[in-house]
């Protein structure tokens, strides 16, 4: 009975993630917004019906997709962070390098999140803004034990965390532009790096007394 069951749920898992890698795939040329269920199952191969074992919308899969895509990417450049001290050289190429082998590796996801970010299906819209937030947070949370942020307060921490996390999306959309290896994308890379640099210079001279 327990192999039974196990077998099962292996094949409900595979059944998903074929709906999630041909919604991916089917949202290369258009919106969520604009996308049918059956067009998803078609491509999968199973019933209608079937869709809704696992999602209980299209909005309910673009969720799941946002999380698949951001889920992993900030924990890895949190890490990242949490590894290089400071805005040093090191850590500003790590990021942009970072971000340049994520596009590459998973460029559906990163043109799923750019391109619905701002899209027409709310649910989708607010899981993107949850996920970046959080990043966000995550990111302040290691500022406060760095000089010379360790004393800033919290709205401080988490405004400079969210100029960090939007300059990692308009990177990764620049890049995803861009096409790996060209010319375009090794300028992307130069000013994304200097941005870097720009935004260090600003948090080393940041003061309260700069504070409204």
């Amino acid at each position: 009975m327990s192999h039974t069951l196990g077998v099962r749920q292996a094949q409900k898992q595979k059944t998903r993630q074929a709906l999630l890698d041909a919604a991916l795939q089917l949202l290369e040329e258009q919106s969520l917004s604009s996308l049918g269920l059956r067009e998803v199952t078609r491509a999968v191969g199973v019933a209608p019906t079937a869709f809704y074992r696992h999602f209980r919308d299209t909005a309910d899969l673009g969720v799941t997709l946002v999380e698949e895509t951001l889920g992993s990417l900030h924990t890895t450049l949190t890490a990242m962070l949490a590894s290089e001290k400071g805005d040093s050289e090191q850590r500003i190429a790590g990021t942009v390098e970072l971000i340049a082998a994520y596009v590459h590796a998973h460029p559906a996801h990163v043109r799923f999140i750019a391109r619905e970010r701002h899209g027409g299906v709310r649910a989708v819209r607010d899981a993107i803004g949850a996920q970046l937030a959080l990043f966000a947070k995550e990111v302040a949370a290691q500022f406060a034990h760095e000089p010379p942020t360790s004393r800033w307060p919290e709205d401080d921490l988490l405004m400079l965390a969210g100029m960090y996390v939007d300059h990692m999306v308009m990177t990764a959309s620049a890049f995803l532009d861009a096409g790996p290896g060209t010319a375009e994308e090794a300028r992307v890379a130069d000013v994304a790096r200097r941005q870097l640099r720009l935004v260090g210079l600003g948090r080393e001279h940041w003061t309260d007394e700069q504070r409204p």
